[in-house]
């Protein structure tokens, strides 16, 4: 079987990577909804499905894609200017921590975010990419969008609903919605329960006109396998 991954139109005024095709933004209203974790599992599914596959941590002030995905050590620099992805479970990567180190904050004001973040992304030797999958920071405040004003996208999942509006207004196609710890499964005895409500991924979809693309679970097995840097994805392929 032959798969062919086309390149989809990005916003007014703005050119498309030269070694990216698509760039999918994985954006939350607030934080602590599991918005990193979604962009790692659905980085690794568009991998599996045979795709070339980057992560873009551009989340400055809580960058935890390295964790995910067991990434130690600074990117190397061929020329002094332009850095190597790191490379694990096969996609590319890249992330401000590291460059920072595990306990150092990025004390930073927005301007200086937005601009670090654009360098971060076109000074990546970026290799043959079908897609980037950006984990933005969480809000819809001005940092995210200019962000969503200056790279150039393909489409963007949302993890919570604030932050539709957002993309809407720089026209960027939601792809769609994923709603997080829809539902808790007991890791004693499997039951299955609606902590926050059931239905609500599927009415927010239908209020919004966009597609509800999955429903994930609140199960501490998801937490573990992302803080020991092997994803579900990759860890149980198979689970539910």
């Amino acid at each position: 079987v032959a798969t062919r991954i086309n390149a989809h139109r990005v916003q007014k005024d703005l050119t498309p990577l030269a070694e990216v095709k698509n760039i999918i933004a994985v954006a939350s209203g607030k934080g602590g909804v599991g918005k990193s974790t979604t962009a790692v599992n659905l980085a690794l599914a568009l991998s599996a499905e045979g795709a070339r596959v980057g992560v873009l941590d551009a989340d400055i002030h809580g960058p935890s894609i390295p964790m995910m995905l067991g990434l130690v050590g600074k990117p190397e620099s061929p020329d002094g200017k332009n850095i190597e992805p790191k490379i694990s479970h096969g996609l590319q990567a890249i992330s401000i921590r590291l460059f920072l180190g595990e306990d150092t904050p990025a004390i930073w004001r927005g301007p200086m975010t937005t601009q670090y973040l654009q360098q971060l992304l076109t000074t990546t030797l970026w290799k043959g990419l079908d897609y980037l999958v950006i984990d933005l920071p969480p809000g819809t405040g001005d940092i995210q969008l200019t962000l969503a004003q200056r790279v150039p996208v393909s489409g963007a999942v949302i993890v919570t609903r604030r932050a539709l509006k957002m993309f809407e207004k720089v026209d960027v196609p939601v792809l769609g919605i994923v709603e997080n710890m829809a539902v808790h499964v007991c890791s004693n005895c499997g039951h299955a329960e609606h902590i926050f409500g059931a239905g609500g991924g599927e009415r927010m979809a239908a209020q919004y006109g966009v597609q509800l693309l999955g429903s994930l679970p609140l199960d501490i097995g998801i937490r573990e396998q992302a803080d020991s840097g092997a994803p579900s994805v990759v860890s149980q392929p198979d689970s539910a």
